[in-house]
């Protein structure tokens, strides 16, 4: 998902992640999944690189490969 913001190849997204492209991809999420992202502080703090965003999403019952 992140790759597409950008338009950018998935091998091309950076294991970083800054605060406008996690709220892009908290906008994203929540319109893929109609449901509202509530997450804490420490939630979003956890989502500063890729493999982060991928475990919370995990957590969250995103489902896997969901930021990919």
């Amino acid at each position: 998902m992140l790759a597409t913001y950008g338009e950018r190849q998935p091998q091309e997204v950076p294991e970083t992640v800054d605060s406008l492209e996690l709220a892009w991809l908290i906008h994203q999420i929540e319109q893929r999944y109609g449901k509202t992202f509530d997450a804490d502080d420490d939630v979003l703090a956890r989502m500063t690189t890729v493999t982060g965003v991928t475990e919370v999403l995990a957590e969250l019952g995103y489902g896997a490969g969901a930021a990919a």
